[in-house]
């Protein structure tokens, strides 16, 4: 959110408020140094990357906000989020990747900030690295993790987030079911909502809205901050320099950045954000290869798959986009993405590299085949069959929608990898994507998906 609010102060200058206004507003940040005497860091990439990192801080929340919002308890000062925030060299795109606090992460040697014992390499939950080493070793443990060369820190609590929404006037939040969680008193029915800034605080920090805990919260924090693209950019507050001043005179003061973040940083955002939109701007969460992953001294923790993660970082790296080029087709939507559905082909007809061609079919189309189709023990098939194991019935239905007319066939015990038995029937193999778009190899989304109609 600050990273958004930071973009924003460049508009107005190269809309004509100058530059004089940009620096008196740029000398409101408080400054910290999260890159003091580090070494052995990633090579830089193209375009420009930002830890945006969130605290628990709550030291400036009223009695009474403490009371309405559930701000209650003793902070844990460590990072309630964090996420890096990649701005195209072209200045046309935002990529925003979340990292989990509960992300299983090696923290290198250092010295701990509040007890000044010194700490060989350890491992650490991720959102530990802050209590720990405060800044610095949030970037150092970030960068030894994604080997994404990090150019600037920006860092919001509590106060600040309230602030930023609230002098932009609200932010709109769409549900398609209510949401209540009693941890934090978030409660809204489906439907369309303007919230405040206490009402947003709940919406992002609310984890036992479903069972998908920190990372069903990060896919709504994820939408929040698309929405509050969307407001900052369409509201005409950038553009209107009584607002703009109230706006940043009132949100600036609470922010904590690195001292290189300055004028020239801000002028330059400004200008590519004269045409920034939602659907210029993509989210999504790093890949987790184990959800449950234990170890001792710091129970379960999420583990990336590295894998996924690496290509994801790598993308970053090279300043690619994350999101697929959407091109308008009729595409069938479907419960679960192809990209995580396992096949196996197999050839059920006499005719040689039947099965060869519905497996390639099929992976372009975005399934995981085995690449390695077999034949079928019967070769008298005349119907194309889709048989899956009864738990995973979900998969079963998406795969049988780009076979359109293929049959269903239960076979219990088989296991997550469905069987595909080609028929002589031919079956085309029809285009499918998930209907949640939060699906897919790296779960990403345009901002323009997530916000309200």
């Amino acid at each position: 959110m600050r990273a958004v609010t930071a973009l924003s102060v460049g508009v107005l200058a190269s809309a004509g408020i100058g530059h004089a206004l940009v620096t008196g507003l740029d000398a409101d940040i408080a400054r910290v140094d999260p890159f003091k005497d580090m070494k052995n860091r990633p090579e830089a990439g193209n375009g420009m990357n930002v830890l945006l990192v969130g605290t628990d801080g709550r030291d400036r929340i009223t009695p009474e906000e403490r009371t309405k919002y559930r701000l209650g308890g003793l902070p844990c000062h460590c990072t309630d989020t964090i996420m890096i925030v990649h701005i195209s060299a072209e200045r046309d795109r935002a990529s925003i990747v979340s990292l989990p606090r509960d992300s299983y992460a090696e923290a290198p040697a250092h010295t701990d900030r509040i007890s000044g014992e010194r700490h060989d390499p350890h491992p650490v939950k991720l959102n530990a690295a802050y209590a720990e080493g405060g800044p610095q070793l949030t970037v150092r443990t970030v960068e030894n993790m994604t080997h994404v060369k990090i150019d600037h820190y920006l860092e919001v609590d509590f106060t600040s987030f309230m602030k930023t929404v609230d002098v932009l006037g609200g932010v709109e939040i769409c549900t398609t079911e209510p949401m209540t969680d009693l941890y934090t008193g978030l409660d809204l029915p489906a439907g369309p909502h303007e919230l405040n800034g206490g009402q947003a605080l709940q919406y992002v920090r609310s984890r036992h809205v479903d069972s998908a805990s920190d990372l069903g919260r990060m896919q709504r924090q994820q939408r929040f901050l698309a929405a509050l693209i969307e407001r900052a950019t369409s509201s005409g507050v950038l553009l209107n320099p009584m607002r703009f001043r109230d706006v940043t005179g009132a949100v600036l003061g609470s922010v904590r950045a690195d001292k290189g973040f300055g004028t020239d940083d801000l002028l330059d955002l400004g200008r590519a954000m004269r045409n920034f939109s939602p659907s210029s701007s993509e989210f999504t969460t790093v890949p987790i290869g184990e959800l449950k992953f234990a170890v001792r001294g710091l129970g379960e923790t999420l583990k990336w798959d590295p894998a996924k993660s690496a290509k994801l970082f790598r993308a970053l790296r090279e300043d690619r986009p994350l999101a697929p080029h959407r091109v308008r087709s009729k595409v069938v939507r479907v419960e679960v993405a192809p990209q995580q559905i396992s096949v196996q082909v197999e050839n059920g007809t006499l005719t040689e590299g039947r099965g060869k061609r519905l497996d390639r079919a099929l992976a372009a189309t975005g399934f995981h085949t085995t690449g390695n189709p077999v034949n079928s023990a019967e070769r008298t098939h005349e119907r194309t069959v889709v048989a899956y194991d009864p738990r995973w019935d979900r998969s079963a239905r998406s795969l049988a929608a780009a076979l359109p007319g293929a049959e269903l066939r239960e076979m219990p015990g088989q296991g997550p990898t469905l069987k595909v038995i080609a028929g002589s029937d031919g079956r085309a193999v029809r285009k499918v994507k998930a209907a949640d778009p939060y699906q897919g190899e790296f779960g990403v989304v345009t901002g323009d998906q997530v916000v309200c109609p």
